[in-house]
């Protein structure tokens, strides 16, 4: 039987129009002659998507009894029975009710597509297994009905239904969504404008992503080897030179030449660990490279130009970016193509970019000759083997000589010059081999006891032993370099990878990096100290001496402090590998700079946000009443008969007046005390219900006057309670003198991942969204000429009252007409987090 096949609608929220599209799509289908039927549909009351399921055949749902409850599921028996070409199935994440024959909706999709039956269903992207913690971040809503991604990226066909953020919000505003009761907590929670866009593009990148594997399945598939290059992407190979920089430079340019082009570094290192490469300069050139957006990676493999063409095949590379080969002309000959030349020969439909660079090869360089591998006592004690164990040789061949046992004296002397080069390298082992020669002609090549020869064909026959054992003893001694460089290489692996893992697992990265230092270069003593002579960081003991070896610490030309190395030195390796933790020192020391910095002014903008506030209360709310107050006095003072009526109204004036002067200096000079550092901002757990309650019994609102809707499940949340009644004071008041008698204001309080929120909502004339800045301007309000609509603080100074505790003031539209204050705040930290 025919498996049938399944299309689904991909959604970035609730609401791009999913269902609606499914229910068009099928009607269009059923016009066309396509047997439609819908398997399941959640209209959740929307009138259009009724509208567009007029017409199309309903099979009717499952019906199971749950505690009493009657509840309904797509019974996948009937649809089966019914057997249509296409079955509308809404909601693939949904879960079904207890007693159903499968647990989740899209199990029973997978019945259907089994009986031949072809499906179009909906989900969207919050509810994909592999995204749903993303989502979670992005909302504050953690997802339990999820769909596993195999099953959603086995689909014959996947397409977004897209709708812009701001366009979503205003259908939800409408209320073409949600009822109008849940309009506002949508608004003001999941559907928030950023949330939404986060979610968009979080759908439109799985789908890109899926589309990319399917090109490459598909390659595979029909083993395509080219590369299809759909998207621009650039391979810079890096050797660890000088070259890498301008190389990466390069590839950025030719990257971002077109849209959505990808950078792609690669080191290729051998699996021996022989290659050579600058440390230090890949950690820079891997920082310049995630500069400019792009990738590094590291590969292994003794064939670079193979390994190098396999990864721009496997990433689907367009661009592959080499610098010119450093060998000079003679190296290039005696050696063969290079690498470069490789790669070109390999790449077949990739571009290969070959860059010039200062470090290109010399017209006639010679291959640079590199000191033994062998330390100077190894040297040593191999010349002491060749010339103590060459005559004792001799000495018993010469004793046991006959005509016929020139070859097994030939072979022992070899095995002298093997056993030579295993113990002290190429130098000892060349001398052996040159005085086993001249031995064996003296003693055992006619005529004996003398440098001569005479037949030619022993002349060539020692010849070859000379050089066959010169050979021997280079191979041996490339083999013992190549050991004890794979050593130093484990070795250096060994400390960069507990280094970062000392970083990782918590431990402060600069005391991390000198403690490690020291044992890996066995140093007495090892200290970091700044420019000022402040220790920063040490480990063992400093020679009483004083001596020690200084090295600057620092990045981009700047010293920040100097490493002290004590009881140590370090060779041409060691300094490689001190390289590069001074440059982890360097990026740490910046790191905890930047911290320090970002600390300091943190406190600057939040003592800043006060002075800010309290000046405009100075130049503001004391001028009107004390004008107000002075103007009653003067009138009381005047000469002439005042009324009865007219003396009282002026001595409620002043009353008025000198009372609000009065609360508002005592206000002014407790905040001005957290300005002078006597009062600081004091942060404590504070429950968000009590201080809401607070402000409402100071502003005598009641229930007539406010609806509440308090979260009781909300956790304390950091701030100065005396500071946030404040700021609920103000923002209260004003919402009450602006909202209709018949309206009463509208408090709610919620949860935003590690943040709340207190909104509290109006539904007034509203303020349009070119005037909400000004209105933080000190003391912008409608109307802004009575005395007894309250002289507070302000909103420019609830502002700051709110930003000083690490929070925000930000206003939105109410959903039907006016204006939401919503205070944010950091929720309090638990004694685990503490």
């Amino acid at each position: 039987m025919r498996r049938g096949r399944l299309r689904v609608l991909l959604g970035a929220a609730p609401g791009v129009g999913k269902t609606f599209t499914m229910l068009e799509e099928g009607r269009r289908l059923r016009d066309e002659g396509t047997d439609v039927v819908i398997g399941i549909l959640e209209t959740h009351g929307r009138a259009a998507t009724l509208a567009q399921a007029v017409g199309l055949e309903q099979v009717p749902r499952r019906e199971l009894d749950h505690r009493g409850v009657v509840l309904s599921e797509l019974d996948t028996d009937a649809v089966i029975a019914r057997h249509p070409q296409l079955a509308l199935v809404d909601e693939l994440a949904h879960t079904n009710a207890p007693g159903s024959p499968t647990q989740k909706r899209w199990q029973d999709v997978e019945i259907l597509l089994d009986a031949g039956v072809d499906v179009i269903t909906t989900v969207n992207v919050q509810h994909i297994e592999s995204l749903a913690d993303v989502v979670a971040q992005i909302t504050g809503v953690v997802q339990r009905e999820t769909v596993p991604d195999a099953f959603v990226r086995a689909a014959d066909q996947i397409e977004v239904i897209d709708l812009a953020p701001q366009a979503l919000r205003d259908r939800l505003s409408a209320g073409l969504v949600y009822p109008a009761e849940r309009i506002d907590a949508a608004l003001s929670n999941y559907f928030r404008l950023g949330n939404l866009t986060a979610l968009r593009e979080l759908a439109l990148l799985w789908l890109a992503d899926e589309v990319d594997s399917a090109l490459n399945l598909y390659r595979e598939e029909h083993g395509i080897e080219g590369a299809w290059q759909a998207r621009e992407r650039v391979v810079v190979a890096l050797t660890g030179g000088t070259e890498g920089e301008t190389l990466i430079r390069r590839g950025a340019r030719i990257a971002a030449r077109s849209a959505g082009g990808e950078l792609l570094a690669v080191h290729v290192s051998g699996h021996d660990g022989l290659r050579t490469a600058n440390p230090a300069a890949l950690v820079h050139q891997r920082e310049l490279v995630e500069s400019f957006g792009g990738t590094y990676h590291q590969l292994v493999g003794d064939e670079t130009a193979r390994t190098l063409v396999q990864f721009a095949r496997g990433v689907n590379a367009s661009q592959l970016v080499l610098g010119v080969s450093r060998r000079g002309r003679l190296s290039a000959a005696l050696t063969g193509p290079g690498v470069s030349a490789t790669v070109i020969r390999e790449a077949s439909d990739i571009d290969v970019h070959i860059v010039t660079h200062q470090a290109a090869g010399d017209r006639f360089a010679l291959p640079r000759l590199r000191g033994g591998a062998l330390s100077w006592r190894r040297r040593l004690l191999g010349f002491a083997v060749a010339l103590v164990g060459g005559p004792l040789l001799s000495w018993l061949l010469f004793a046991f000589h006959t005509p016929d046992s020139i070859t097994s004296d030939v072979l022992a002397y070899q095995l002298l010059v093997i056993v030579v080069a295993l113990i002290g390298g190429i130098w000892p082992a060349l001398f052996a081999a040159v005085l086993s020669g001249l031995t064996l002609d003296f003693l055992f090549v006619d005529p004996i006891f003398t440098i001569t020869i005479d037949k030619p064909p022993h002349a060539v026959a020692l010849g070859l032993y000379v050089v066959s054992a010169v050979l021997v003893s280079w191979i041996v001694d490339q083999a013992a370099r190549r050991a004890r460089i794979a050593r130093r290489a484990a070795a250096e692996a060994e400390l960069l990878a507990t280094v970062a893992g000392s970083v990782v697992r918590g431990e402060r990265a600069v005391p991390a990096l000198v403690a490690r230092a020291r044992e890996a270069f066995g140093l007495a003593g090892i200290r970091l100290v700044d420019a000022e002579g402040t220790v920063l960081a040490t480990d063992g003991e400093p020679d009483a001496d004083g001596q020690f070896l200084a090295i600057p610490v620092g990045r981009d030309g700047t010293t920040r402090a100097t490493l002290e190395l004590h009881g140590g030195e370090l060779d041409a390796a060691g300094r490689r590998l001190l390289e590069v933790i001074v440059t982890q020192l360097g990026a740490a020391l910046e790191h905890s700079e930047l911290q320090a910095t970002a600390r300091e002014a943190d406190a600057l903008a939040e003592t800043d946000q006060v002075r800010s506030a309290l000046l405009s209360a100075l130049s503001h709310d004391l001028r009107r009443p004390l004008a107000a107050a002075v103007a009653a006095i003067g009138g009381l003072r005047a000469t002439g008969t005042l009324s009865e009526e007219d003396r009282a109204e002026l001595l409620a004036t002043a009353d008025e007046s000198l009372a609000t002067l009065s609360t508002l200096v005592t206000d002014l000079l407790d905040v001005s005390r957290v300005q002078a550092g006597v009062l600081a901002v004091s942060l404590a757990p504070t429950d968000v219900a009590d201080v809401v309650l607070a402000a409402l019994d100071e502003l005598d609102l009641g229930p007539g006057n406010v609806d509440l809707a308090l979260d009781a499940d909300l956790p304390a949340v950091e701030a100065d309670a005396v500071l946030l009644q404040r700021v609920l004071v103000n923002v209260l008041a004003n919402a009450a003198r602006h909202s209709p008698p018949d309206r009463p204001v509208h408090v709610s309080t919620s949860r935003l991942g590690d943040r709340a929120e207190i909104r509290v909502a109006d539904h007034g004339e509203g303020v349009p969204p070119e005037r909400r800045e000004g209105m933080f301007a000190p003391f912008q309000r409608h109307g802004d000429t009575d005395n007894t609509v309250g002289l507070g603080l302000g909103l420019a100074l609830s502002r700051g009252f709110a930003e000083g505790m690490g929070g925000t003031l930000t206003p939105e539209d109410t959903p039907g007409g006016g204006l939401t204050m919503v205070v944010g705040l950091p929720l309090a930290r638990s004694e685990e987090d503490a």
